[in-house]
């Protein structure tokens, strides 16, 4: 093999690592910290103020769901999707009277402090369950702490008191 094609070859190599490092940190910053197919409603033993969850007062009485999809990229992108999010008891059960929802991000800090961030509220709709209440969506962006440990995702009340949470 001559010099000149040995210097080609070590030229190329040198490109093909720098970009394969460069696609590896372009995708390491929109990894998925936090994937869930579920959430779970607000049970009665969290509800107002008997027990937060990370400094979070749940709902005044229980919350159920028929079913929640939520994404959390590393670089902060939060996608969330409830469908039946309604009162699970009172006389108003079954039925969403709330129309709007906020999100909020949960992560425990490296000092071990909590840091919640919450969004701008998004649409929810009113009504009971089986016509569609319940239902709403939120795509958008929070600024994440590095590291970001052991995220919970809340859908909350304007005021952020919790109707659900990551979890089954």
């Amino acid at each position: 093999m001559t010099a000149r094609r040995s210097a080609w070859i070590a030229v190329l190599l040198v490109l093909l690592v720098g970009l394969l490092a460069q696609a590896t940190m372009a995708s390491a910053g929109t990894s998925n910290i936090l994937k869930a197919d579920t959430m779970v409603g607000i049970p009665d033993a969290f509800t107002g103020t008997q027990a937060p969850l990370r400094g979070l007062n749940g709902g005044g009485i229980p919350w159920q769901l028929n079913a929640a999809k939520v994404v959390l990229t590393s670089d902060g992108h939060l996608t969330i999707k409830v469908e039946g999010l309604v009162l699970a008891a009172g006389g108003a059960a079954g039925t969403n009277p709330i129309s709007s929802f906020r999100a909020v991000v949960s992560c425990l800090q490296s000092d071990t402090s909590v840091l919640n961030l919450t969004t701008d509220p998004f649409p929810a709709t009113t009504g009971a369950a089986i016509d569609g209440g319940g239902n709403a969506k939120f795509e958008g962006d929070v600024s994440l702490p590095h590291p970001c440990i052991a995220p919970i995702v809340f859908v909350t009340s304007p005021g952020s008191a919790w109707f659900a949470s990551t979890g089954a």
